[in-house]
């Protein structure tokens, strides 16, 4: 099913297929993450994904909290975005020889997941409220708060280190 579909037909619809979306990609990031970190030579940066990786495994867990409050069956819906974040890191990955040169290139694939998260909670924060659903938009909120402390390690470890290296 495709973004603009007759299937959407309300706002509540909307809100249903959004966290289909994002529950698919926190899924897919369950997954990428011990990968990601596997790569990773900074041991800093590795420490990182791999706390990530269980706060993901908590976010999954929300979701599923957040269809059931708001009596929507649990399910995933294919995340095209998110699967190309993906592939792109490991393909990036996967040509990049210098170590140091790696580890920036982690950082930016992650980044471009977080962001991705961080569009999409916010968004389905804003209808939550909007359909009167302020319990799930609590929920909802704990994931974004996460999500935008992990966007700003990894700049804070991109900028103070792994960058620095990667260039010299």
């Amino acid at each position: 099913m495709g973004l603009f579909t007759k299937d959407i037909k309300t706002m509540d619809d909307l809100f249903v297929h959004q966290l289909q979306d994002i529950y698919y990609a926190e899924k897919q990031l369950v997954k990428a993450l011990p990968k990601m970190a596997d790569k990773a030579t900074d041991p800093m940066l590795k420490q990182a994904f791999l706390t990530h990786l269980e706060e993901t495994r908590v976010h999954v867990q929300r979701l599923e909290q957040v269809f059931e409050m708001h009596g929507a069956e649990v399910k995933a819906v294919d995340c095209p975005a998110i699967d190309g974040i993906i592939q792109e890191a490991d393909e990036t990955a996967g040509e990049v020889d210098d170590k140091a040169v790696l580890d920036a290139a982690l950082i930016n694939a992650a980044q471009a997941a977080e962001h991705y998260e961080i569009v999409r909670y916010g968004s389905l924060i804003a209808w939550a409220r909007q359909l009167g659903r302020n319990d799930c938009a609590a929920v909802l909120q704990k994931t974004l708060d996460e999500e935008k402390t992990t966007d700003k390690k990894l700049t804070s470890l991109a900028e103070g280190r792994i960058n620095m290296r990667a260039a010299s």
